[in-house]
């Protein structure tokens, strides 16, 4: 397991210049003010409990924005949310919020192939009194669902989903919530602006985003013109394409 003792004041900077710059404003002085004025006064005690030890992980940047996490959270409040499911989990920050916000008998099926860091913050989801929400299942995503479809019950349960995971199979994921979301149902998909790079020629976008900029190019296009769903496409955190299931 991750040493959490590794949540340290530079840790915490680096974090926090490293979220700035995912965010997509001109200005980081205004991302900034939307965080320290209406999310983090906001934010649940777990919630930044574990904001500061995943700052402190070598790959922070793969944490669910806090301004992201709080749209999602009125978002599971709008739908009444219950029954969810998460592909990709990392250290659990949007995992953690979904679990505080649905209700005390609500559930969570959790996956993601990593359950090391999945552990680094389930000692604080345990403080939270979630834990026993979470289904947290150690695999690759796509057989996991193709498993979860093989029952029939499944289909059209789901009240909510969240993907951040390989942007690749983005399009593949959604073909699956078509089947395990009931009508009315939200799925978000996280990252759709690829910090910025989908406008961008080739030559400009640094090397490590260069792998899922057509990818997400793709599935942006993709999911506009896709009937089954209406479509919100904000521009919050690293973009966020919000799905609801229309038939």
């Amino acid at each position: 397991m991750y040493n959490l003792e590794s949540s340290n004041i530079e840790g915490m900077e680096q974090y926090t210049k490293t979220l700035l710059s995912k965010g997509l404003l001109q200005s980081e002085d205004l991302y900034r003010y939307i965080l320290e004025t209406s999310v983090y006064p906001r934010e649940p005690e777990p919630l930044k409990e574990l904001r500061h030890v995943t700052a402190g992980h070598p790959r922070a940047k793969l944490a669910t924005s806090p301004d992201s996490g709080q749209l999602m959270a009125m978002l599971l409040k709008l739908v009444n949310a219950k029954k969810t499911i998460e592909v990709g989990v990392y250290t659990g920050y949007s995992l953690l919020l979904t679990a505080l916000t649905i209700p005390e008998d609500g559930k969570i099926i959790a996956i993601d192939v990593n359950r090391e860091t999945f552990e680094i913050g389930l000692p604080i989801i345990k403080k939270a009194g979630v834990a026993d929400k979470i289904d947290f299942i150690e695999s690759e995503a796509l057989p996991a669902l193709d498993q979860l479809l093989q029952n029939t019950e499944n289909e059209g349960s789901f009240d909510f989903a969240f993907v951040d995971a390989d942007k690749g199979n983005y399009w593949n994921y959604h073909e699956r919530m078509m089947k395990l979301l009931k009508v009315g149902g939200v799925v978000v998909y996280d990252n759709t602006l690829w910090s910025g790079t989908v406008i961008l020629s080739d030559e400009l976008v640094p090397e490590n985003l260069k792998q899922w900029k057509e990818p997400t190019i793709e599935f942006n296009k993709l999911v506009a013109a896709d009937p089954r769903v209406q479509l919100s496409h904000a521009s919050v955190g690293d973009g966020m394409a919000i799905c609801t299931r229309l038939y």
